[in-house]
């Protein structure tokens, strides 16, 4: 068999398996770390209880699946707690009670602020995908749209600007925080799931054509 037909096989075997092996190593990382919470919070519980009745603990260690259901059903219930009134009031206290800790204030109220913002059902957070120019004029690439400046940084730009995530690739986890001009953007209709596909493949995967973009219908109706 030629050399060039042995590497065109070889690169189509990798390309077919390679989505399946990343999900899996995914899948496997995931699961091994619930797997070291539900370790932690067993230990914690055999720290806590008599020596004489820890003995059930141990074997709950050896049941498949069962940190991921127990991390299942504590996540709805804190959802049950969280979503009253006494459940909000506990929330609050706990977030007043790390919010007084050094350090640790830093941390938990930048994240919880950005959560927030992206799981809110009310917000607008990444819900606009838009072409801007970086890191050049003349160099495009998709942005989404986090919100608009306001305060002290509003005050110091002129006009409609608003703020944008500009990811990196492949790892869209990553990247930088701009406030541009709405005029300089340009709306597009993908949906957010189709443009981080996009950018995370690199262009390969492109999205859909046909779609109107996103900020069409607000020039039609305003």
């Amino acid at each position: 068999m030629p050399k060039a037909h042995v590497k065109r096989y070889l690169v189509a075997g990798i390309l077919a398996w390679l989505p399946l092996a990343v999900t899996l190593a995914v899948l496997v990382w995931l699961l091994g770390a619930i797997d070291g919470l539900f370790s932690t919070l067993l230990n914690a519980a055999q720290a806590v209880l008599p020596a004489t009745q820890t003995a059930w603990l141990e074997s709950l260690r050896h049941v498949p699946g069962l940190s991921v259901i127990v991390l299942a059903a504590l996540l709805v219930l804190t959802g049950v707690l969280v979503t009253n009134i006494f459940g909000q009031w506990l929330l609050h206290r706990w977030d007043t009670l790390l919010q007084r800790i050094p350090i640790v204030k830093s941390i938990y109220s930048s994240v919880k602020q950005v959560s927030d913002t992206l799981f809110s059902t009310s917000g607008n957070a990444f819900r606009e995908a838009v072409l801007v120019q970086y890191p050049r004029p003349g160099s495009w690439t998709i942005a989404f749209v986090t919100g608009r400046p306001s305060g002290e940084v509003a005050a110091h730009l002129p006009g409609e600007h608003l703020s944008v995530y500009v990811p990196t690739t492949p790892n869209p986890t990553s990247g930088f925080f701009l406030m541009m001009p709405r005029s300089e953007m340009r709306a597009l209709g993908m949906s957010v799931d189709e443009a981080l596909k996009y950018i995370i493949s690199m262009g390969v995967v492109a999205p859909p054509p046909g779609s109107e973009p996103a900020g069409a219908e607000r020039n039609r109706t305003g």
